[in-house]
């Protein structure tokens, strides 16, 4: 009915109700840094709906001494979160973070952690670890645990993000690297069997996999994706 989205004004011009017109806009925050929301650059504005995603970790390198394999397990991937706020909830100005992919590691260091994503302090998720450079080289079968995903942050509704797998060594010639965790907006990357840097993640704020090295090689490691925050705007 178009009294449930119009009413006529003290002036007789017929004018939207507030609160009433659902989703008019979103916006994407996408780059790694700091941003700021400004709620009255949107004068229609009822409420917003809040989407967090942080960076993914990033995954160490490998390498390998002549007849040997090294394997590196995944960085995590990044927490996420959301909340849905009335207009009058917000602050003039709420700053926005986006986390950053972890570092990728070089041959011998771990990846590094993944940046935590926030809106203001009402919505916060945390970043993905990254994948250690736990493995040395050798021939013998060998096992190391995957990386943990971090806890959940804060919001409405929040949850960790997905373990890296862990790495094996088979034998002198075959093994495979752990895979990089899954974030609720993302894929980690694909684990490797055969010598390079473990898989990019897909999305956003995945885990990097671990790098793979044989007989002499070396590698570096692969970045963490990269988080985002989305705000959708009600009016």
């Amino acid at each position: 009915m178009c009294d449930d989205y119009f009413t006529v004004g003290e002036t007789g011009e017929l004018c939207l109700i507030p609160g009433r017109q659902g989703l008019r806009q979103i916006l994407y925050f996408k780059d790694a840094g700091n941003h700021q929301f400004e709620k009255g650059d949107y004068p229609w504005l009822a409420r917003v709906r809040v989407r967090v995603q942080a960076g993914g970790g990033g995954a160490a390198g490998a390498r390998a001494s002549q007849g040997e394999v090294v394997a590196q397990p995944g960085g995590s991937g990044g927490g996420y979160a959301e909340g849905h706020y009335s207009v009058t909830t917000l602050g003039t100005v709420e700053t926005i973070v986006v986390g950053a992919g972890g570092d990728a590691g070089t041959a011998t260091t771990d990846g590094g952690s993944g940046g935590n994503s926030s809106f203001g302090g009402l919505v916060t998720a945390n970043g993905g670890a990254g994948g250690a450079a736990v493995m040395p080289s050798g021939t013998g079968p060998a096992a190391y645990s995957g990386t943990p995903g971090p806890l959940a942050g804060s919001g409405h509704w929040a949850s960790g993000g997905g373990a890296g797998g862990g790495a094996l060594r088979l034998s002198a010639g075959q093994g495979q690297s752990g895979e990089g965790g899954d974030s609720i907006l993302g894929l980690g990357g694909f684990q490797r069997s055969s010598t390079g840097g473990g898989g990019a993640s897909r999305g956003y704020g995945g885990g990097a996999a671990g790098g793979f090295a044989r007989d002499g090689d070396s590698v570096t490691g692969t970045e963490g994706g990269s988080g985002i925050v989305i705000v959708e705007l009600y009016g």
